[in-house]
């Protein structure tokens, strides 16, 4: 049986630390750029995080620094949490291929929609009436 799928910040987290050890505000920093400021953690939301994933054995303190007085942790991914975020990541890009293939067979069938994979809208060559269509289906200027 496989383990259940991770949860968006887990592997979010995880991920940060893919890089290299990093402290929390580094894992913060590295989590908001990966989502594109979609996923935005607390500090709280995040160092209990850690605790649960060092806890789980996927990650663990690799050291300890002072800055302005106060004690800096540094977290790294132990080799089984870099087994685990690939298992996770073959995961997520298996279902991805599917809903694109899917998406593609739908383009095939003559379906137009926003949002194809390139980014706009699509439908198949000479389908509608031509781009000038198209447009009029999304909602802009012909």
């Amino acid at each position: 049986m496989s383990e259940r799928p991770m949860q968006e910040p887990t592997f979010l987290i995880l991920t940060a630390l893919a890089a290299g050890p990093q402290h929390g505000y580094g894992v913060i920093t590295d989590v908001r750029e990966i989502s594109a400021g979609r996923v935005v953690l607390r500090a709280g939301t995040l160092y209990a995080a850690l605790d649960r994933l060092q806890a789980e054995g996927l990650i663990e303190g690799d050291r300890e620094e002072v800055v302005d007085g106060r004690v800096r942790r540094y977290y790294r991914l132990t080799d089984s949490g870099g087994a685990r975020l690939a298992a996770e990541a073959e995961r997520l890009r298996r279902h991805a291929e599917a809903a694109s293939a899917r998406l593609r067979a739908r383009l095939a069938g003559g379906a137009v929609f926003r949002g194809s994979l390139t980014g706009g809208i699509a439908s198949p060559p000479g389908s509608f009436g031509g781009s000038r269509s198209r447009h009029r289906l999304a909602g802009g200027a012909a």
